[in-house]
């Protein structure tokens, strides 16, 4: 199968992207099989897979499958662009986004979300000042949603474990990130596995629902849903009352995919 021959995908016309479906982050290389076990739309990864390094640049990945435009994508910045140092020259971090935005508005849907997780590359190094690596991310985070705009794409903001960064941990912390440096129309992602290793209640998910753009869920240990014990009902519970409507995206580790996927979408539907 192609991803082409899944459900809406197949009428360049239609929405790809349900308000209740539930979608899966993936490599171009799984697209087909991730439709096959039944997604509603795949989220494509882009560091290494849509966007290559080429020389002292960044191209267009040759290989990648872009039959379809992509509702949402993941994985923006590669780990070696250092984000919240001030003392590393900007314009690298400008050049990557000069070449990185157009390549993904190439294949992507008007509007497509862009998940800004990137833990790596937007941990604040040792020595470097707090203050002053908030505000130089912050930069970076109105220099990348102005970037994503003039493509037609939107960045979402990600909350990650403190595993990942020392940057932006919970949902609480991010919003109040963005109030206190006044940024505007940019969202923040709901991630189950992210909410449950800082132990941020599910009722701030709720409370921040008008602040949510985008989702991802996975059991614990990150692995498939219904694979685990962590709270998948009422965490989409409360991304509903809150008043997100979007679609949900499947994070996770899989060891045998389409059937894992297939049995993980299975029991999300079966909670709804």
């Amino acid at each position: 199968m192609s991803d082409t021959d899944t459900r809406s995908d197949t009428n360049p016309t239609a929405q790809r992207y349900p308000l209740s479906g539930y979608g899966v982050i993936v490599p171009s290389e799984r697209i087909a099989a991730a439709f096959a076990a039944g997604a509603d739309y795949a989220e494509s990864t882009i560091v290494g897979n849509l966007v290559v390094a080429e020389g002292d640049g960044w191209v267009r990945n040759p290989a990648y499958d872009a039959t379809v435009r992509r509702g949402s994508f993941a994985i923006l910045f590669p780990a070696e662009l250092s984000l919240a140092d001030p003392g590393v020259p900007a314009d690298r971090v400008t050049a990557y986004l000069d070449a990185a935005m157009p390549i993904i508005g190439s294949v992507a849907e008007p509007g497509a979300k862009i998940v800004f997780g990137s833990g790596s590359a937007r941990t604040i190094p040792d020595g470097v000042d707090l203050a002053a690596a908030r505000a130089r991310f912050a930069e970076v985070v109105v220099e990348t949603r102005d970037a994503a705009e003039r493509n037609e794409l939107q960045i979402v903001l990600e909350p990650l474990n403190r595993r990942e960064t020392n940057l932006l941990n919970s949902l609480e912390e991010t919003v109040a990130f963005l109030d206190e440096f006044g940024i505007e129309r940019v969202p923040v992602v709901a991630d189950l596995f992210h909410i449950m290793l800082e132990a941020e209640p599910l009722s701030v998910v709720r409370e921040l629902g008008p602040r949510i753009g985008h989702a991802h869920i996975a059991d614990a240990e990150r692995r498939p849903p219904g694979q685990g014990d962590w709270p998948l009902a009422p965490f989409i519970e409360a991304l509903r009352e809150g008043g997100y409507d979007g679609p949900v995206t499947v994070e996770c580790l899989f060891e045998d995919f389409q059937p894992e996927l297939e049995a993980a979408l299975a029991h999300l539907r079966r909670l709804a």
